[in-house]
C-alpha cells in the first residue's frame, strides 16, 4: 500500500508535521498507526522522505553532514539510510538492523543495539511517501558467482578437512545463505560467496548470523566470507566481527589452472 503524507495531509487538512507516526519494528499488517484524530492508519514497511537536514553519526567514530537536501529511506528490516543525488550508490550514512528509530519535531534520533545513534535534524521535509513492497523473491545469481558456489559446495575441503554440506542456498526470513555447512567439530558454518567481496557482503552475512544464532538447533552459528577478491576494508570489517574471510581460485576450482605454467 502506497501511502504518501503529503496527499493525506490535503485530504485531511492537517500539516504533514501534526501527523503522529510511530515506526513498527516487525511492520506487522495488524499494526497501526493514530492520526491526529486517532483514526487508524496503516503504516507500508518502506518510507522514502526527500527532506533538507543535516545528519551527525556518534559511535566509536564520529561523521557530520551538514544542511542539505538528501533522501531519507526507512525500510522493513528497520536499517535507516541517508542518500545524496552524487556520489556512489551507497548511502552517505546509515544505520544497520536491528535499530530504533525515534522521531521528533524536527529531529530523527536512531539507535543502534550498541548504543550507537544517527541524529537526524529536519528544516523541512519536501516529501514523505510510504510504500509496501511485498515479499522480494531475493537475488538469483549468474556467471561466475553462481558457479562459484556450485564448486565451493562440492569442493568444501577448501574451507577445510571433513566439512560436510547441510545444504545451497539455505533458507532465512531475509534471504538465502549461499552454503549452510558443518565443520570437523561439527560446528555450524554459514558460508557468503561473492565474486569480488566489498563490505555490502559483510554486511549482509552479519545480518544472517544474527538471525541463524537466535535458532538453537543451528547456534553457535559461524560465518565465513568467500570471494575471488576481498577489499581490505572488507577483511577489517569481517575480522572484527569474528567472520573468517578465504579467497577463491577460480580458475584452480574449475580445474583450468595448470601450475606448470605459473611464472610465480
Amino acid at each position: 500500500m502506497a501511502f504518501p503524507l503529503a496527499s493525506f495531509a490535503r485530504s485531511t487538512g492537517w500539516p504533514v508535521r501534526n501527523l503522529l507516526f510511530k515506526r513498527l519494528r516487525h511492520h506487522d499488517p495488524s499494526d497501526w498507526v493514530s492520526t491526529a484524530d486517532g483514526c487508524p492508519l496503516e503504516l507500508a514497511p518502506v518510507r522514502l522522505v526527500i527532506a533538507r537536514c543535516s545528519v551527525d553519526y556518534a559511535g566509536r567514530l564520529s561523521a557530520h553532514l551538514p544542511l542539505a537536501t538528501r533522501l531519507l529511506i526507512v525500510k522493513a528490516d528497520s536499517s535507516v539510510l541517508v542518500h545524496s543525488d552524487g556520489g556512489s550508490y551507497k548511502p552517505l550514512n546509515w544505520m544497520s538492523p536491528p535499530c530504533k528509530l525515534a522521531e521528533q519535531e524536527a529531529r530523527w534520533v536512531v539507535t543502534g543495539k550498541s548504543g550507537e545513534t544517527l541524529t537526524i535534524d529536519i528544516e523541512e521535509i519536501l516529501s514523505d511517501s510510504s510504500y509496501d513492497l511485498g515479499v522480494d523473491p531475493g537475488l538469483v545469481k549468474d556467471g561466475v558467482e553462481s558457479h562459484l558456489q556450485e564448486l565451493l559446495a562440492a569442493q568444501l575441503s577448501v574451507l577445510g578437512e571433513g566439512w560436510r554440506l547441510v545444504r545451497r542456498e539455505y533458507p532465512t526470513p531475509i534471504g538465502p545463505v549461499d552454503l549452510m555447512c558443518r565443520d570437523a567439530a561439527g560446528v555450524s558454518v554459514a558460508v557468503e560467496i561473492k565474486r569480488r567481496g566489498e563490505i555490502d557482503g559483510v554486511e549482509q552475512l552479519t545480518r544472517y548470523l544474527e538471525l541463524l544464532n537466535r535458532d538453537p538447533l543451528l547456534a553457535p552459528v559461524q560465518g565465513i566470507f568467500a570471494a575471488q577478491e576481498i577489499r581490505p576494508q572488507a577483511r577489517v570489517l569481517a575480522q572484527d566481527r569474528g567472520i573468517r574471510c578465504v579467497t577463491l581460485d577460480y580458475e584452480a576450482m574449475r580445474g583450468t589452472d595448470d601450475g606448470a605454467l605459473r611464472l610465480f
